[in-house]
């Protein structure tokens, strides 16, 4: 029991090492202000950026082939798009898809929706962030007409999804509800339990990989399946399959690579951003959105 135990410890401290040391090489490039510690990316289309990096772009780049909704944006209904940063990725990061996604939703749905991103460790700053925007007749409280009316997205990669499922739990403590959390190779955070989706979350999903030192939870469960729609644990694979993870450094894509090439995955932020758009464009029920998105998957 002794050996497990310092096994467990020793794995943990690596996991801890290897999370801390991946964002040192691109801290120099972080010039962005910080604002509410969420990212605000310039609104012309990150599609076509040319300053945005070539790892992000090609991870992006299925879902910038997507035609834009036929509905009249106005017509859209409000929704909140909160994104976590893994390990100690800062939330401006712009080498990371998390957060050049937020942009990308931005700029898909200009007024209807709020997308911000956030590093895993300041759920407490995304939660005012959130309570800010539910705040609709700005008295200074969330009444129980406003948290009902919530619609919020949430979507993670690594310790940003733990803190996904946390951040989702938090809001469940709190009576509001949760459309979507979107998880990417979940690293589970010391002292958080991200297999378990909470009651108030109505659909989740999961993006898992095998491979590597650090590799994401393969299974999430519902609290209540009678409430929570588990929309798919779908598992990623990149034997033969080039994934462009030049935002990294050398030894990340030397030691760790499946986790990054997963992050950097253009078929993953195609598919969230098809779940994304079930939910966003649904007039009416979670439900109704959760079919459209789970068919989409499954293509």
């Amino acid at each position: 029991m002794r050996d497990l135990q310092y096994s467990s410890g020793i794995r943990s401290l690596f996991i801890v090492v290897a999370l801390y040391l991946l964002p040192l090489s691109s801290t120099q490039a972080q010039t962005a202000s910080l604002v509410a510690e969420s990212t605000r990316i310039s609104a012309a289309s990150i599609c076509q950026a040319t300053a945005t990096h070539s790892s992000v772009k090609d991870a992006l780049r299925q879902a910038c082939l997507r035609e834009r909704p036929a509905t009249v944006d106005s017509a859209i209904q409000q929704t909140i798009i909160i994104g976590f940063v893994g390990g100690f990725v800062k939330h401006d990061d712009q080498r990371h898809p998390e957060v050049q996604f937020a942009a990308y939703l931005r700029d898909r749905y200009p007024s209807a929706i709020h997308a911000a991103v956030f590093s895993n460790h300041n759920g407490q700053q995304a939660l005012r962030q959130v309570l800010s925007f539910l705040d609709t007749d700005h008295d200074g409280a969330v009444t129980a007409k406003e948290k009902e009316h919530a619609r919020i997205i949430i979507y993670g990669h690594s310790w940003g999804a733990s803190e996904t499922v946390a951040f989702a739990r938090e809001l469940g403590r709190k009576g509001i509800p949760v459309l979507l959390t979107i998880q990417v190779d979940s690293i589970a955070k010391p002292g958080q339990r991200d297999s378990i989706i909470p009651t108030n979350v109505a659909s989740a999903v999961n993006f898992y990989q095998p491979k590597g030192f650090l590799h994401g939870r393969s299974e999430i469960l519902a609290a209540d399946p009678a409430r929570t729609k588990i929309i798919g644990n779908f598992r990623m694979t990149y034997e033969g399959r080039s994934i462009n993870c030049n935002n990294y450094p050398w030894f990340a894509r030397t030691f760790n690579k499946p986790h990054h090439e997963i992050e950097n995955d253009p078929q993953v932020w195609d598919q969230a951003a098809s779940l994304i758009e079930a939910e966003v464009l649904s007039p009416s029920s979670t439900a109704r959105a959760t079919s459209s998105s789970q068919s989409a998957l499954l293509k």
